[in-house]
């Protein structure tokens, strides 16, 4: 079995590692971890107990910036950090400054960018994106190939379906007024947005709101209130057996 494992590296009791994995100096990995084959965690990483990667996975790569970035710090971000039971699939990729926390599923080829945390048990869906400088809020579920554009807010039990498109520049690369400008989307507590919307810089979705499938959202949307079309507009509100008040959860 071939490894490349730095000297300076912790490994916890009862850790299974695949073949061709490298780990970089000052990585810490807890108890009972599994890590599959060529999988790269990269200097100073945090893994807490029973974590499961998988194959050909990136853990804390450093972002690279274009010439044409309007991100421009050059500064190392600080280490990953995965708690306590968390799963990543294969060829995802973590960067660093990330703070991913218990029980969080990140699914085969998601990838999940620089400064940005994830609550405890949500799920992040294959091929899915979260951008950078993102909050994702506890219990949520990201579904196969959405897109959560950079500024984005994702609060506690959200549900966000396959192809969801959000964005964050009305200028749409163009002038530099939009750097005045630049936005992510707010989904506010127990949000919920159908397949295939799309969510237009700097809005709005309120608490236990409903984004239809194929909405193309350009207003805010009130709390408790299901929104369809293209412009988006209120339909009615939504039931109340579909309230996260009604559910029982904690």
């Amino acid at each position: 079995m071939v490894q490349a494992i730095a000297t300076t590296a912790q490994i916890g009791e009862g850790c299974e590692l695949g073949h061709f994995v490298v780990i970089e100096d000052n990585v810490q990995i807890g108890k009972r971890c599994r890590i599959g084959h060529q999988v790269v965690i990269h200097r100073g990483t945090i893994l807490g107990d029973d974590v499961r990667i998988d194959a050909g996975t990136v853990i804390g790569k450093q972002p690279l910036r274009s010439k044409r970035s309007i991100f421009q710090d050059e500064k190392e971000l600080p280490p990953a950090r995965l708690a306590d039971g968390c799963m990543v699939g294969a060829l995802v990729v973590i960067y660093a400054g990330c703070d991913i926390g218990a029980a969080v599923l990140v699914a085969d080829g998601a990838a999940v960018r620089e400064n940005v945390s994830v609550g405890e048990f949500t799920i992040i869906g294959r091929n899915a994106t979260v951008e950078n400088f993102c909050r994702i809020g506890k219990k949520c579920k990201l579904e196969t190939n959405c897109y959560i554009t950079a500024y984005s807010e994702v609060g506690d039990y959200c549900f966000i379906a396959p192809g969801v498109h959000t964005t964050n520049d009305n200028y749409l690369g163009r002038t530099k007024e939009r750097f005045n400008h630049f936005k992510g989307v707010t989904v506010k507590k127990g949000g919920r947005i159908g397949g295939g919307a799309v969510i237009l810089p700097g809005r709005v979705i309120g608490e236990d709101a409903v984004v239809a499938a194929g909405s193309v959202v350009t207003k805010d949307v009130p709390d408790r209130v299901i929104v369809v079309g293209s412009p988006a507009r209120p339909l009615r509100p939504v039931p109340p057996e579909q309230l996260l008040e009604n559910q029982g959860w904690d």
